[in-house]
């Protein structure tokens, strides 16, 4: 009744009668017995002062009025908003954790190829070789990691098989690729060795007939273990399995194939050049490195090698990124909504209960604007009050559950501040009907009611 009597006194009232006091007033048989409040000047009904202040005033005194609804109202306002500002600091940390581990790989990979030509017969030829000691030269460059040289091994008719004894009976199935590579392969395409060890530049440069089986591959031709020097033969000539690769982030088709030193595929099987060169860079080195492998490859016609430098973002990643953004933020969406229908609900309910003090205050003067305002801006002040407790609480979340993954958390602090506001904006959506329904609330249909 606070808020109703400062109401009162703005209108020139000094107090609500009591029982006792009207008794009084009847018995005394006054002309101001007939008046149903006691302290009414004889004067005339001073100006309306109701300003904006006061408004506040009304509006925190009736939300303030019923603590226990005032919070169970905001928890809805605290959830949707709350909701949304943390589905979308995990949209964006996990986009960013995603980008991350694309770009971790398509930022720092770099293939040169060798341009080609179409010849009259319509066959395409390569213009120029790369040359052997391309992966010594790329590597001197600043930026740049490691470097190999690649080329497929062409065996016509023969095959690779664990067994020396070819069966006839047995069906026909397609040989695994061969792959003739330089030292130093796993470190440019992001491999490793499951067991045993890589080839390295003495392998090479002697010819020795040691091979690495991708791991699936390996798989399917029954080597598991190479402590015992197990070989197998490629177009009839054995090769020792010195070791089993996977995890090859850049070139996963080498899982099912055989890799053997570059040396060891000219000797045995005449390969005359490779066919392409795998560099890994730092990031943001890219474009720099193209510009210069070119010339240290080719000095003298640098437009005969093509580079495929990393761009700067992974397309991938950010699609993958968008994706992600959108579920979350659909999510989101969808609780903000239940904690608007939640405050509409509230307010509706409070209409209700408080149309006799609405009728009241139509009776001594109050217009429909005001009565209406008053009721938007409790809805607003409930709104707004949950989007600053639910944006606070949606950051804190981001921030611990990035912390627990030793993630980098990334919130957008607009973000945050917006969301709390856009509590106060779904409050004033979610007040509109029930103000409007209390501004058409007529005073005596309210007081007969009450």
């Amino acid at each position: 009744m606070s808020a109703l009597r400062r109401f009162l006194r703005r209108r020139g009232v000094a107090a609500v009668p009591g029982p006792d006091a009207r008794a009084a007033d009847d018995s005394s048989g006054d002309a101001s017995a007939a008046d149903p409040f006691v302290g009414l000047s004889g004067s005339p009904e001073p100006a309306d002062r109701f300003s904006f202040q006061d408004l506040l005033l009304e509006a925190t005194s009736g939300i303030g009025a019923r603590p226990l609804r005032l919070v169970m109202t905001t928890l809805g306002t605290v959830l949707g908003i709350g909701s949304l500002v943390a589905t979308l600091g995990f949209a964006q940390t996990t986009a960013g954790q995603i980008a991350r581990q694309f770009d971790a790989v398509a930022a720092t990979q770099m293939v040169i190829t060798p341009a080609t030509a179409r010849t009259g017969g319509g066959d395409t030829v390569a213009t120029v070789r790369l040359p052997w000691d391309g992966p010594e030269r790329i590597e001197r460059l600043a930026g740049v990691g490691h470097a190999a040289l690649l080329a497929a091994v062409s065996l016509g008719d023969g095959t690779v098989t664990a067994v020396p004894v070819n069966d006839p009976s047995a069906p026909a199935a397609a040989a695994p690729p061969v792959v003739a590579a330089s030292a130093g392969l796993l470190d440019a395409v992001g491999g490793r060795v499951v067991t045993g060890r890589a080839f390295d530049a003495g392998h090479d440069a002697r010819g020795d007939r040691v091979a690495l089986l991708g791991a699936r591959l390996a798989e399917r031709l029954g080597v598991n273990r190479v402590d015992r020097q197990p070989s197998i033969f490629i177009a009839g000539l054995p090769y020792a399995v010195i070791g089993v690769i996977d995890d090859l982030q850049r070139r996963g088709d080498l899982r099912d194939a055989v890799v053997i030193p570059i040396g060891a595929a000219r000797a045995d099987f005449g390969l005359a050049a490779a066919t392409e060169l795998q560099v890994q860079v730092v990031v943001g080195a890219g474009e720099q490195v193209a510009r210069q492998a070119v010339v240290a490859l080719a000095p003298q016609s640098p437009e005969s090698i093509e580079v495929a430098a990393p761009s700067g973002r992974s397309e991938l990643s950010a699609t993958v990124q968008a994706d992600v953004n959108l579920v979350f933020v659909v999510l989101g969406l969808a609780a903000l909504l239940a904690g608007g229908a939640g405050i509409a609900n509230v307010t509706t309910l409070g209409v209700l209960e408080r149309t006799g003090e609405i009728g009241l205050r139509r009776a001594l003067g109050a217009t429909r604007r005001q009565v209406a305002a008053q009721f938007i801006a409790e809805s607003v002040l409930i709104g707004l009050l949950g989007g600053l407790i639910g944006a606070s609480l949606g950051v804190f979340a981001v921030v611990a559950v990035a912390a627990l993954q030793h993630w980098t958390p990334i919130i957008d602090s607009p973000v945050a501040l917006a969301a709390a506001a856009l509590g106060a904006v779904v409050g004033l959506v979610a007040g509109w009907f029930p103000a409007r329904r209390a501004a058409r609330i007529e005073p005596v249909s309210a007081l007969r009611g009450s």
